[in-house]
């Protein structure tokens, strides 16, 4: 990638993790040795354009799962491309034919696109698919590593297996240079709650930092898989410059994070921002993210992410002060 400039397009950009993403590459104004010139912004909304790129900014309101979308967007040929786009676990599970239309057709006819691309005239992008660790299912051993089979217990971790399989698939034929990370559950996420069955994870915290209510809907003693959005753009950016040799075909990993319960997560709560916080947290079991919950990873062994330089936070303490630095503009 280096010594020239580079396009590159995101799917998915309106998104929390997109908008992120933007804003890291608009502020670097490059990837590893390559300037930014053009940067293509895609969501079934108009993303928001960012300010202060200097480069071409294209923004684009289109649904790759619908035919022909994604070809007009591979056209100009970008030279890396972030897959982010997904309809989240609480809402695939809800809508089932709305899931397997945006994350499975979506992702086939995204990379299908690619491969047709190729056909022309030679090209082969790096594509970065934002998986979950919701491809795993339990039961579970004590910490999963990489090897561990892949029996999702959700279609919206189904639909992501099926990604992980076309990734490793058309980057073994030589469509594309691919590589799929498995991110943790994303938290403290900003903004307002979504569709997500884990968005509690960070209801409990993001709401009482600014003196408001939140619902806890399962146990203190669940325990889970974190990280910040402050790693997840990290993790995307390192997936999108390092050398892939060393993966082989193995195209997909787990992301480096914090395991950690909720009574573990109430209690960084009260160390950074005392007991007037945590006592707006109201207990309300709901029968229905607890039975979700259950079949949720709980830790991992992600001593090949970290091999390869990708990083994550290693308290929760951490994680609360990253999302007051970034979005309340507190230091800690």
């Amino acid at each position: 990638m280096g010594g020239k400039n580079m396009h590159i397009l995101i799917i998915g950009a309106a998104g929390m993790v997109g908008r992120k993403l933007t804003e890291r590459l608009v502020a670097d104004g490059r990837l590893g040795d390559a300037e930014l010139s053009v940067l293509t912004l895609v969501d079934v909304i108009d993303p928001p354009v960012p300010d202060g790129f200097a480069g071409e900014v294209r923004t684009v309101a289109a649904d790759v799962s619908s035919p022909g979308e994604a070809g007009s967007l591979i056209a100009s040929r970008p030279d890396v491309v972030f897959h982010l786009a997904a309809i989240v676990s609480g809402e695939a599970e809800a809508d089932f034919d709305k899931g397997y239309r945006i994350n499975l057709d979506g992702t086939r006819f995204l990379f299908d696109a690619i491969r047709l691309e190729g056909v022309k005239a030679p090209y082969k992008p790096r594509v970065v698919f934002s998986s979950s660790i919701a491809v795993f299912g339990a039961p579970f051993p004590e910490k999963i590593g990489d090897e561990f089979f892949l029996t999702p217990l959700t279609s919206y971790g189904t639909q992501k297996a099926m990604g992980e399989l076309l990734l490793a698939d058309y980057s073994r034929r030589g469509f594309f240079d691919g590589i799929g990370i498995r991110l943790p559950t994303i938290c403290i996420r900003p903004g307002k709650p979504n569709k997500a069955a884990s968005g509690f994870f960070s209801n409990i915290l993001r709401e009482p930092l600014v003196g408001q209510e939140a619902v806890l809907p399962v146990g203190e003693d669940v325990r889970h898989w974190h990280a910040s959005p402050r790693s997840a753009v990290g993790f995307l950016l390192r997936a999108a410059t390092m050398d892939l040799e060393p993966l082989g075909w193995r195209r997909n990993l787990s992301m480096p994070g914090l395991s950690a319960t909720v009574g573990e997560q109430i209690e960084a709560l009260r160390k950074v921002a005392g007991d007037k916080a945590v006592k707006l947290i109201r207990h309300e079991p709901d029968p229905f993210i607890i039975k979700m919950v259950g079949g949720w990873a709980r830790d991992f062994d992600t001593g090949r992410a970290e091999s390869l330089g990708f990083q994550a936070e290693k308290s929760f303490e951490e994680i609360i002060r990253a999302h007051m630095e970034d979005e309340l503009g507190r230091e800690v």
